[in-house]
């Protein structure tokens, strides 16, 4: 017999598991999200954040409406001449547009503070969910 025919043929064993190209690595950190749902400490802080964001927001559009509101009482305090024309303008023409731009900034500054906070409960590994 030869030395081909003795020697026993080598075993092939199938990889049957995932590429390592495309195996998912755990988080380095926990993801914000489990401190949320487990109610932690963290979670609390996080929760705490985003609603002081929120405050502060509807605090500053709040602000800046009572002072837009507050001073069209002195505009009373002109002249007779002038009074009637600057009330009309003020409420018609002023008012409404200021309103406009105060409550556009307010629902900006949430959505970026919600965006923020969703950006920092997700996981980097998990895919954006639509909508």
């Amino acid at each position: 017999m030869s030395q081909d025919q003795q020697r026993p043929q080598p075993r092939r064993e199938v990889v049957t598991g995932v590429p390592r190209g495309t195996r998912r690595r755990p988080p380095a950190h926990t993801p914000a999200r489990s401190e949320i749902s487990e109610q932690t400490t963290l979670g609390a802080t996080y929760v705490r954040a985003l609603m002081r964001g929120q405050l502060r927001a509807a605090l500053a559009a709040l602000a800046l409406l009572a002072l837009l509101l507050g001073l069209l009482p002195l505009a009373f305090l002109l002249p007779r001449t002038l009074a009637g024309p600057v009330v009309w303008a003020a409420l018609g023409l002023v008012a409404y547009p200021v309103m406009w731009l105060i409550a556009r900034w307010y629902v900006g500054r949430c959505e970026r503070n919600e965006a923020d906070f969703t950006g920092l409960v997700t996981d980097p590994a998990e895919p954006p969910h639509p909508g």
